[in-house]
């Protein structure tokens, strides 16, 4: 396709009764309706669309397709820049939607996810059927927060992809990494089916980054996200259970740094980037966290249990501070809550309303 290119000026488009063989987006700020006008008058098609990120509506991006092979300009500094509209313009030509519509996580739709292992219920509600059964089940719970949301709620399932172990294994790092092959039936009868997955890592004494990279050729599908959970992330001399573990904002960013990057080198829609958290300690400096990248969706996941007062509690320690561009979410335990709130409840009484539910 031709290149695409997001400026304040326009190239110099001269009057004509022909159409252009040139698209131009814009908002409707003041600030461009000179270059609009002018645009319009030479001939190119211009379309004023209510968010900046051509990938976030399933409308702008059939448009972008039907003129491929056209030049496409944006008008105002709300695009950001000509790199980032051309990346984000080559995913809306060429990438997949995400289930629910577009090309961006949120605010385009809610996820509510079965979390757990493949191998058994143990490790939570996921494992207790195989693929089949448990997309139904997915598909089942997300029906039931539909009629408490005005967006999509889309199916989702978080697979615990490495699980913290009590025992070093043979590569010393108090971690069992599941083999790909192992769940490549789930992450596939997933896609297949609409259905969003996110793949968990509980890294004991490796870093995240090591072990995200195993799994890259999974995430280089379009329905994959990553999730972080920092109560497995322990330092050498720790054991699991015996403390709470924890990392550091800059070995998060270098996750989030190598993700981004496989999303855009790949022009995949932008990816779930989730941090489990249920108490402050477990993201050190948080405050440092790099959430500036346009692939990636970040969302805090608040993993307390308890009762309702206790974890309303924990849901607004965690987002005290929290920066604006991350998207809040929450987990409801089958056996730990007492008791579990409904998804009438979920979706009504936390606040903000979540963006991502899971349930072990």
């Amino acid at each position: 396709s031709s290149p695409s290119e997001a400026t304040g000026e326009l190239p110099d488009f001269k009057p004509s009764s022909n159409p252009s063989d040139a698209v131009v987006l814009t908002t409707s700020a003041p600030a461009s309706a000179g270059a609009v006008a002018t645009a319009r008058a030479a001939g190119a098609e211009v379309r004023v669309v209510g968010t900046p990120d051509p990938r976030a509506d399933a409308a702008t991006i059939e448009f972008l397709r039907s003129h491929r092979g056209d030049s496409i300009y944006a008008v105002g500094d709300a695009f950001g820049g000509t790199e980032n509209f051309s990346a984000q313009t080559a995913v809306a030509l060429d990438a997949p939607e995400l289930p629910g519509g577009g090309q961006t996580v949120f605010p385009g739709r809610r996820m509510v996810a079965l979390y757990g292992h493949p191998s058994g219920p143990s490790l939570g509600v996921l494992g207790e059927q195989g693929p089949a059964e448990a997309i139904q089940l997915a598909r089942d719970t997300a029906a039931q927060y539909q009629p408490h949301s005005e967006e999509p709620v889309v199916p989702a399932l978080e697979i615990i992809t490495t699980v913290a172990s009590s025992e070093a294994g043979e590569d010393g790092n108090y971690s069992a990494e599941t083999p790909v092959d192992e769940l490549r039936p789930w992450v596939d009868a997933a896609g297949e089916a609409g259905v969003y997955v996110v793949l968990d890592l509980q890294p004991g004494l490796s870093s995240f980054l090591d072990q995200a990279v195993r799994y890259k050729e999974l995430l280089q599908l379009p329905h994959v996200g990553l999730a972080l959970d920092s109560e497995w992330r322990i330092e050498p001399g720790q054991r699991h259970l015996e403390q709470i573990g924890s990392v550091d904002a800059a070995e998060v960013n270098e996750v989030s740094a190598w993700l981004a990057d496989l999303t855009r080198d790949n022009v995949l829609p932008q990816k779930v980037f989730m941090l489990h958290q249920f108490n402050l300690s477990m993201i050190r400096n948080r405050g440092q966290l790099n959430v500036s990248h346009p692939e990636l969706a970040v969302s805090l996941h608040a993993d307390g249990h308890g009762d309702p007062g206790q974890k309303l509690d924990t849901w607004n320690v965690l987002r005290s501070g929290l920066q604006p561009e991350i998207w809040p979410g929450w987990k409801n335990f089958h056996d730990e809550d007492t008791p579990m709130l409904t998804p009438e409840q979920t979706f009504t009484q936390v606040s903000p309303k979540p963006w991502f539910v899971s349930y072990q």
